[in-house]
């Protein structure tokens, strides 16, 4: 063959390829959410048709060239997110958002799940005003279906600068399958997701999660004693020494007296010296509610669970590690499920955290 035919054919085959790319990219869109951790934002858009790429990342804040650890200190003011590239004639933005109001808790404003602060906290990231039109009335929507019992606190913020994550954090649930399933399962996300969205057969993941539910104030007055409707209705604090779980040793875990929903596990109890059960961290955070509360001429933070509404006691920053929280609650909130028990009682989800 000539070579100059050849060079010509090569460097016309590099110039159709370029023409297609060029073509690809301008029938592309980015969309960029934010959803708490983000290996578990990844995996519900990947396989989507019409997704091209969804990458780890940081925005949102203003320190160029964010690390790993600068994220997750809170002090660079990024939120991790995911950044996703679309092509919208195969698979539409009003699409992408119903995925992800169904990874979140768009109640959360301090977090998601077991991560907390604000560079776990939920947004969407518009890239133009029509994304930002659609997100608006995405989120309106939502929040006049009173899926949730909180109000929608979600942002929608303009787009910032995306930094892509470490190579590491890239697509994390394949390289790491069996820690990915584990921090999933552990960090509530899955069983939020199946409580919040199963009901209505759109449930992300399957699984035999009871709804949690709070039943009539004459309903809990017949179910509870006297000491229990006083603790959980009428923010009552039972006697410290005196009460049913405060040096209780066995492996379970604690669910509201009122709903069921789990609250508390025996791996994460300790003797505080107080008199009441004590505990580093909730089993699910996002089943338990933290308020402001002035009584008694002090300010401390109460603790609630999110579906009864039950008053459970207050949380102090005098822990020991890995939180240093002390979560210093009333045995009268709670009925304990050995873990013997945990499948015939309907909470087989749990049973994994107690193997050894």
């Amino acid at each position: 063959m000539d070579p100059y035919w050849l060079k010509y054919s090569v460097l016309l085959l590099v110039v159709i390829f370029a023409a297609a790319t060029v073509a690809s990219r301008q029938n592309e869109e980015t969309a960029t959410f934010a959803g708490g951790c983000f290996w578990c934002m990844v995996s519900p858009f990947e396989h989507m048709e019409g997704v091209k790429e969804v990458v780890s990342g940081y925005t949102g804040g203003e320190l160029e060239n964010p690390t790993y650890e600068d994220v997750t200190s809170g002090k660079s003011g990024h939120l991790e997110a995911v950044q996703i590239r679309f092509n919208p004639s195969r698979i539409t933005y009003e699409k992408l958002l119903e995925v992800f109001w169904r990874q979140i808790d768009p109640t959360d404003s301090a977090g998601q799940f077991v991560d907390r602060g604000a560079q776990y906290r939920t947004a969407i990231f518009y890239h133009s005003a029509e994304q930002k039109r659609i997100a608006e009335k995405s989120r309106d929507e939502l929040g006049r279906s009173k899926r949730f019992g909180s109000p929608i606190v979600t942002e929608i913020l303009p787009s910032a600068k995306f930094y892509p994550a470490e190579d590491y954090h890239q697509e994390y649930h394949k390289k790491n399958a069996q820690r990915y399933k584990y921090y999933r399962h552990f960090s509530g996300r899955d069983l939020f997701i199946r409580s919040t969205w199963e009901r209505d057969g759109r449930g992300d993941h399957a699984g035999d999660v009871p709804a949690y539910a709070k039943p009539s104030d004459d309903e809990i007055k017949k179910k509870l004693t006297p000491l229990q409707y006083r603790v959980v209705r009428e923010n009552g604090t039972e006697q410290p020494f005196k009460n049913e779980y405060w040096d209780d040793k066995r492996d379970g875990i604690y669910v509201d007296i009122v709903s069921g929903e789990p609250l508390f596990s025996s791996k994460d109890k300790y003797d505080s010296g107080t008199g009441w059960p004590s505990f580093t961290r909730p089993l699910l955070a996002e089943n338990v509610v933290e308020r402001t509360d002035r009584s008694l001429f002090m300010t401390r933070t109460e603790v609630r669970s999110r579906h009864g509404d039950s008053h459970l006691g207050h949380v102090f920053k005098d822990g020991p590690a890995p939180t240093g929280l002390r979560y210093c609650m009333n045995s009268a909130a709670f009925r304990f499920i050995p873990k013997e028990d945990l499948a015939k009682e309907g909470y087989k989800d749990f049973i994994k955290l107690f193997d050894k």
